[in-house]
Formats: C-alpha cells, structure tokens, sequence
C-alpha cells in the first residue's frame, strides 16, 4: 500500500470575514476617486487605482468548496493541501486550485474475451464502485485517475479469469460461476492493490456478466447437459442398487422366499430395470413356472 500524501491545507481563512475586507477596499477606492476628483489631486487618484487593484486581487483568493467536493491547493507547483471540508474559504491569490470529486463512483466495464484456467473463451465483464481516499496521489501519482481505474480493473477482470475456470470440475475447485463470493472477493483484493497508487479506495467489486463465447456456446451447454445426465443417472443407479440389496435382505431376514441364484439375478434385472428405467414399467405376467 502507497503512503498516504494528503494533508489538510494548513489554516484557511473565513470566506465571508475576507468579503468584508473586500467591500472596505471597495469602498475605499470609490471614496479615493472621489476625493481625486473633488481635490483634483494626483495622489489620489493613485490611492484609488492601488485599492482597485487590490481589490480585484483580493477577489482571486476566494474559493467554494461544495460538499462530496475537494480543492486541491498548489502555490507555484508546491502542493500546500487540501480543501475537504465544504464551506466558503478565502486562500493565497497566488495559489492554483484544482477541484477533485469525492463522490462515489460506479464503473461499468465492457464485456471482454478471455480464456479461463483450462484456455476455455468466455466474455466476462465487472462492476467496480470506488471513490477518491487520497486527492494528492490522486491527481499527482497519476496521468488521470479515472483513466487508470478503467485500464486497471480490465487488467483484474482478465487475470482473475485467466486464474479460474469457468466450471467446477475437481473437487474443491474455485470456479468462475460456483464460486460468486470468492471470487468478488478476489477481484476487489486485487483492484485495491492495483489502485492504491492512485489513491483510491475500492467499496465494491463483482461480476456482471459471466458466459461462455459465443462460438463454444453451444457445445459446452451439451457438455453441462451431459454432466447433469451423468450426474443424476448415477445417482438414480445408487439408489436402485441399495433398493435392491434392501429387497433381498428383507425377504432373507424375513424367510418369505427362498431365493437360488439364478431366481436372485432374475429378480436384480427385473428390479433395476424397473427402477433405472426413464419410462413407466409394463407388467408380464407369467402364467408358467419361475422357470419358463
């Protein structure tokens, strides 16, 4: 983390107490025209130019401060400090000052093409809300720091997802999709890094939009039906297995019926078949023997 530049601009004065100085120097040239041209001597005329000038050069050193607003105060390329608090202020005519924006801001990124962990392309884009800490290193340290917050959160958008997969696969795996918090909260770590030079505080950073380009669109939607497929076949298979070995235990436990093992693989087919099948069963009724 860069250290923190900013200091308060060291004791400015009350705008309203030096615009009362400004009417006395008003009124002080008029009443020296006046008088130079009642007297009609030089002298005072001279006295009203110098308090006109002094006057309209009293008037540069005013400035207004609006609130979420900040003035940043340089005499002759030196920063002084920092106006933050809003209010009318009355500073060295001599001084530049630059207006900075505290105001919570909200960038947008646009969707950009990147390839995942396992080189997948996939279009993501992010949400970054942030705002001003430091107004020195914001306007010193950097060209412009709104500028840098776009360049660098594209860069923290491409490495996070260079950094993940889209989809989990392995066990435990953090995933682009799965994994929402993690990853927010990665992308944000990694911004308040980046942007701690420019001094500026990151309140918020997510995701917006998350899918895969469209060119491998299709397939990998077959792919995540497959693997749901797959998934609940297995399941479906698990359950029917532990139905079964229930079946026989009971009829064993129970001695309802004996069983060899030919009639107990009959009875495993018949009951898997009935349990895994996608389809409802048709009953046959068997009018012979076990046997035929």
């Amino acid at each position: 983390m860069s250290t923190s530049r900013e200091v308060p601009y060291p004791h400015p004065s009350s705008g309203l107490m030096m615009l009362g100085v400004s009417i006395l120097l008003l009124l002080a040239s008029i009443a020296s025209f006046v008088l130079a041209g009642v007297l009609e001597e030089p002298i005072h005329l001279i006295w009203a130019f110098g308090f006109l000038m002094a006057f309209i050069f009293h008037l540069i050193g005013f400035t207004l401060v609006n609130p979420n607003q900040a003035k940043v105060v340089l005499f002759f390329g030196k920063y002084r400090g920092t106006l933050r608090e809003s209010g009318f202020y009355w500073v060295n005519p001599l001084t530049y000052r630059r207006h900075v924006s505290l105001r919570v801001h909200n960038f947008s990124s646009e969707k950009i093409k990147v390839n995942d962990k396992r080189g997948n392309p996939i279009e993501i884009a992010a949400i970054v809300v942030w705002k001003v800490r430091d107004t020195a290193q914001a306007l010193f340290d950097v060209e412009d720091h709104n500028d840098y917050v776009q360049v660098q959160s594209e860069a923290a958008v491409r490495h996070l997802a260079a950094s993940h997969p889209y989809d989990q696969v392995a066990e435990g795996e953090i995933s682009l999709r799965g994994n929402a918090e993690v990853v927010n909260a990665e992308l944000k770590e990694e911004l308040t890094e980046r942007l701690a030079l420019s001094g500026i505080e990151v309140l918020e950073a997510r995701l917006s939009h998350l899918a895969y380009s469209p060119e491998i669109a299709g397939a990998m939607l077959q792919r995540q039906q497959a693997d749901a497929i797959i998934a609940a076949r297995t399941r479906i298979v698990d359950g029917a297995v532990g139905m079964v070995r229930m079946a026989l235990e009971n009829l064993r436990d129970q001695g309802i019926l004996e069983l060899d093992e030919e009639r107990k693989a009959a009875m495993v087919s018949n009951l898997l078949v009935v349990l895994c099948s996608e389809r409802g069963t048709t009953p046959v009724v068997n009018t012979g023997t076990l046997y035929s």
